[in-house]
């Protein structure tokens, strides 16, 4: 097989890979592992129940996938903005923005908590998840920490902080449920003005 037709064959797996992911996104958030099966998986895929099993063992491993892939994406961002050009302050806004503009993150938001809280879990899923997460708030934390130093953040735990600001996000998108959705749009600014020190 010539070396093109290899990549292609990669390129079309990694294709398949996404499709299968960002289908089960949703269907998981709103069903839940514990009722969800791979036929739901691959209806919303649009792919036959086979096709799920060549890519995946089962759909805990699909729920663990997604989990890893998002969280590890969400970290790479944060971590990219923490070392970026500019103040504290512009890099809580863009975070914010970048945040709220991904329509289903509250399909994101729904499967870290349910990692973390149902027996469906498996405890390995339930540690890694929390660990991702909490390593996810040390860029966020940096950020905090050169808003002090600038003088246009609020005192206080740095980390902490960071928890309370990506709590409040996550929180804010599971508002967006389609269907349900609280008629409030919530505003990157307003929410970077509750970590600003009075001017």
């Amino acid at each position: 097989m010539s070396p093109r037709n290899i990549e292609r064959d990669l390129q079309v797996r990694e294709a398949r890979i996404n499709q299968i992911l960002n289908s089960a996104i949703e269907t998981i958030a709103i069903k839940g592992i514990g009722s969800v099966s791979i036929n739901d998986i691959a209806a919303a895929a649009n792919v036959s129940i086979g096709n799920v099993y060549h890519y995946f063992k089962s759909k805990d491993e699909i729920f663990a996938e997604i989990l890893r892939r998002g969280q590890t994406d969400y970290g790479q961002h944060v971590a990219s903005l923490a070392g970026s050009e500019g103040n504290a302050r512009e890099k809580l806004s863009l975070l914010c923005e970048s945040w709220l503009a991904i329509d289903n993150n509250w399909a994101y938001t729904i499967l870290i908590h349910t990692a973390r809280l149902s027996d469906a879990s498996s405890e390995e899923t339930r540690r890694a998840v929390t660990s991702r997460f909490t390593n996810n708030l040390e860029p966020v934390a940096a950020i905090m920490e050169q808003g002090q130093r600038e003088g246009l953040l609020v005192g206080g735990s740095p980390l902490e902080l960071a928890y309370y600001f990506v709590s409040l996000i996550q929180g804010l998108t599971l508002q967006r449920m389609p269907g349900n959705e609280v008629p409030i749009r919530a505003r990157a600014e307003s929410i970077v003005a509750l970590f600003t020190v009075d001017r």
